[in-house]
């Protein structure tokens, strides 16, 4: 999401071209990036995130309308990101491919660290929360197409209920990274893709796509 009207941030009061003015406005970012993980959205302000940046209030104010703008242009090119990843069920291994994902994707949620203050604006901003429903929804029918897609090929278990199975994998892709968080234990990725495939493929197929993966490298 790189243009503008594809998140509510606005207009901002001031657009900087100069180096040393854009320098400014590049220091409040980065220091709203981090204060809004170490203290959260709502206990951070726009003087304190002035401070942190070294330079006035006035300042602030003068790039940005509010701290909610600040947050959202921090996050305009990173949603996508955020967001899980799509599961790839005919480019080989099913389980090494989406291991492969999950591994890149907890990657970028370590080094950005954006994610720990979705789900508070989330709760705050409806219409934040509602660009993130919309976003979700696109990932949940992409998962849905490609398990019909399997299913059409005779690769799913015979009685399987596809809406069902596919948002489970939305749900199990999108928290894996935060459950491990909570419970304070790393979670084995390998094992949650294992557990995500074969909610779509039984033992057999999973094995027969495995060995022709590996036939063709």
């Amino acid at each position: 999401m790189s243009e503008r009207e594809e998140l509510p941030v606005g207009s901002f009061p001031f657009v900087p071209k100069q180096e040393r003015a854009q320098q400014k406005r590049k220091a409040l970012e980065e220091s709203g990036l981090i204060l809004f993980i170490e203290k959260g959205y709502e206990h951070t302000t726009a003087k304190e995130i002035s401070a942190h940046a070294g330079v006035a209030i006035g300042t602030f104010y003068r790039y940005f309308s509010d701290k909610r703008q600040l947050l959202l242009s921090l996050l305009e090119d990173r949603i996508g990101q955020m967001l899980p990843p799509e599961p790839e069920w005919f480019s080989g291994d099913p389980v090494a491919k989406l291991h492969s994902l999950l591994e890149a994707h907890a990657a970028r949620l370590d080094k950005s660290g954006l994610h720990r203050v979705l789900p508070e604006l989330i709760l705050k901003d409806p219409e934040f929360a509602e660009i993130i429903a919309v976003a979700r929804k696109k990932i949940y029918e992409g998962i849905l197409s490609g398990i019909n897609q399997a299913q059409e090929r005779g690769l799913t278990w015979p009685d399987i209920d596809v809406e069902t199975v596919a948002w489970s994998i939305m749900v199990l892709v999108e928290n894996g990274h935060q459950e491990g968080v909570h419970v304070g234990k790393k979670v084995d990725l390998y094992e949650l893709a294992k557990g995500v495939c074969r909610l779509v493929f039984p033992p057999d197929t999973l094995m027969k796509l495995r060995t022709e993966d590996q036939n063709e490298s």
